[in-house]
This record gives C-alpha cells, structure tokens and sequence, in this order.
C-alpha cells in the first residue's frame, strides 16, 4: 500500500495537507484520510502513490517530485485481513486543482491543525512527525473495536 502527502503553503503562509474525505463504501468510509492505495504489480509504491494522487484528485505529481517519509505497519488482530504495510510519500510540488472523485472529496488541512478526531486513530500519533520531516516507521496494533490504538511503537529513521 502507499500514500501520497502533498503539501503548500496557504495565501496566510501556512503550510497545508491534502487529505479526503473517504467516500466509497468500503475500508475506511467517512474518514479523513491521506491519498493512496495498492500497488500494481507492474509499479514500484512511488509510482502507485502518484496514479493515486490523480486518480483521487486530479493533481499530478512527477515521481520524481515525491521523496519516502514513513513506512508504517497497521495490524488488526481481530479483522487480520486489513493488516497492511504502508509507504508514505510527501512532495510539494505537483500540479491541477484538487477536484471531487466518486472515491475521496479532497481539502486542504492546516499542518498544525489536522482533523485529527476525523482520521484513523493512528494519525494523531505519526503524522504530525511525518510532516514536519521527521523519517518514520511506526507499528499500530488496533482493539478488538478496529479502531483505537491499543500499542504503538514509532522510531525515527
């Protein structure tokens, strides 16, 4: 799996996060949450987070533009079928205008004010680290509610 974190700079200076609203049922529906997905098997995760990031936004991002983050692991003792490993991906540069897809309805997040009570559990723990620079990998082992945190371990690279 991978996720693409793209970032700006807002017109009152702050720097902003392009995340969404998860719209198709599914994994993860009515959560905030970053722009990613699975890999193709003919592409490396770089590659993946990219077709993601247009295929949910429209923006385009070079590879080339994106560099490697975090490398987080999500593991669901009761659902084992969600554990994944995820790649993380930032960049600030890309281009288009972010735009609704039948998948994710994007916005743009104040870094220090990320909608956190929103989002996977996870995401108040790691990704304010992430973006402020900080190379993670991180482990989450989520309750029998699939939900909260239950253990966490996250070393800086």
């Amino acid at each position: 799996m991978c996720l693409c974190l793209l970032t700006r700079r807002a017109p009152d200076g702050r720097r902003e996060v392009l995340l969404g609203r998860r719209k198709k049922l599914g994994f993860g529906t009515g959560k905030v949450v970053g722009l990613g997905g699975h890999v193709e098997p003919d592409e490396t995760p770089v590659q993946a987070a990219a077709r993601e990031t247009a295929e949910e936004s429209g923006l385009i991002v070079a590879v080339g533009d994106l560099r490697e983050i975090a490398n987080v692991t999500f593991r669901f003792p009761v659902k084992p079928a969600w554990d994944m490993q995820v790649a993380v991906f930032v960049g600030d540069r890309f281009s288009g205008d972010a735009r609704e897809t039948e998948e994710i309805a994007p916005r743009w997040y104040p870094i220090d004010d990320l909608p956190v009570q929103n989002m996977w559990d996870d995401n108040q723990y790691w990704l304010p680290q992430a973006l402020a620079g900080q190379r993670i990998q991180a482990e989450f082992v989520f309750a029998d509610d699939c939900e909260t945190v239950a253990t966490s371990r996250i070393t800086h690279a």
